[in-house]
């Protein structure tokens, strides 16, 4: 099943993910960058540098690093006067540091504990095609869901459906009709709805 996609598999769909979030951060418009997102707490900006960041913790984890030793390093705006060009380095940086051989089977020490590398990347995956959606919508793009994205995203995240939401990560799930497709039931699943109005 998706969910339990291993070595090239989930690489080559993490990297799919990440070059399709770039192409979304190249096409912001110059005057988007404040506009809002489906996330109600971060404009399009803040939310290019939520992704941006989590790909700069991804070579410091997977050399050993603790989040208490990366401490604040990745705080702040890591996005500078060229975003696309950070989002670019950052999304590099960590594609080569998760392709390195053996990465995929180290443990890394996560916020809520020690994870094999691939669960890792699985998550950052998940957060790539999700964030993607959410980028789509705050510039106007296409905001489809590559069906095997949507996929294995969902089959990611459908076995915590009942902690997501409480997590505080995700708003209230959304629901949807019976039968719908897989990008439908994701973003349902993580409380996006795409009738919802922004801002």
């Amino acid at each position: 099943m998706a969910a339990h996609l291993d070595g090239p598999d989930l690489l080559a769909l993490h990297g799919r993910a990440l070059d399709h979030f770039g192409a979304l951060v190249r096409a912001v418009p110059a005057d988007g960058w404040r506009g809002p997102t489906p996330c109600t707490d971060w404009t399009v900006r803040q939310l290019v540098g939520h992704l941006t960041a989590e790909q700069l913790w991804v070579p410091d984890l997977l050399a050993g690093a603790t989040v208490a030793e990366i401490g604040d390093r990745h705080d702040g705006d890591v996005l500078g006067d060229d975003p696309f060009a950070a989002w670019t380095a950052a999304a590099g940086a960590a594609r080569v540091a998760f392709a390195e051989p053996g990465a995929l089977e180290r443990t890394v020490q996560l916020s809520y504990g020690a994870r094999r590398a691939a669960g890792y990347a699985r998550e950052m995956t998940v957060d790539a095609i999700v964030h993607g959606w959410d980028l789509a919508r705050g510039i106007g793009a296409d905001d489809r869901i590559d069906p095997a994205a949507a996929e294995f995203a969902l089959a990611e995240l459908a076995p915590q459906a009942d902690s997501l939401a409480a997590s505080g990560l995700f708003a209230d799930p959304v629901p949807v009709p019976e039968g719908a497709d897989a990008a439908t039931r994701l973003l349902g699943l993580v409380g996006r709805d795409p009738a919802r109005p922004l801002g």
